[in-house]
């Protein structure tokens, strides 16, 4: 049995911002292994959660980001429950790492659910004319296609998104970890990414 010490606690809690008891419980649930540990919090982020789904998001904040060079601009509106959340400095640092991440990757939707059945019979069809051209037989092609629509929702749908500053981490399993810290459910609830010279079409 390894022995936690503070430092490895306050390791973990550097890491991932998660409460000292929670580190030191999930220390030693994964018996000192960092990378379990963590492991371990984010399934727990998960479980509070889904708890939380279901609770009303009546407060929140919207979030504006114009990255150096005034070329692109990203709007977002973020809700909570209470006021208290909404002005606590963590909230707004995660709003912001929001709409930078917003600015950087350039997400079409929030979820997968928004995709329309339009758009995903566009990708579709791209998608088997690319096949057939590469010369794949018939009966691997919808396995191809399908593939690849997992891959363009893991690419345009916001919460699906590898989160730009930890691409280990999704924008999901950065707001489950937020609500967990925080005891509050969130939901975002829209946003608008401007560049400069791009069409509305």
């Amino acid at each position: 049995m390894v022995e936690i010490t503070a430092s490895m606690v306050k390791q973990l809690r550097d890491k991932t911002g998660a409460p000292m008891m929670d580190c030191k419980k999930a220390l030693v649930e994964s018996d000192g292994n960092v990378k379990n540990a963590i492991s371990y919090l984010r399934q727990k982020s998960l479980v509070a959660a889904a708890k939380k789904v279901n609770r009303s998001t009546v407060d929140g904040a919207i979030a504006s980001y114009i990255h150096p060079g005034s070329k692109v601009g990203v709007l977002l509106e973020i809700n909570c429950e209470s006021d208290f959340v909404a002005r606590s400095s963590e909230f707004q640092a995660f709003t912001k790492n929001l709409t930078m991440h917003i600015a950087a990757l350039n997400p079409l939707y929030i979820l997968r659910e928004d995709v329309t059945q339009e758009d995903i019979e566009k990708e579709k069809a791209i998608y088997t004319t690319q096949a057939k051209e590469s010369g794949k037989p018939e009966k691997v092609i919808e396995k191809i296609v399908q593939g690849k629509l997992s891959k363009f929702y893991k690419e345009a749908c916001l919460l699906q998104q590898s989160y730009v500053k930890n691409p280990d981490i999704t924008v999901q399993d950065l707001m489950n970890e937020m609500i967990a810290k925080t005891g509050e459910n969130m939901v975002i609830r829209r946003f608008v990414r401007y560049q400069l010279g791009e069409s509305d079409e």
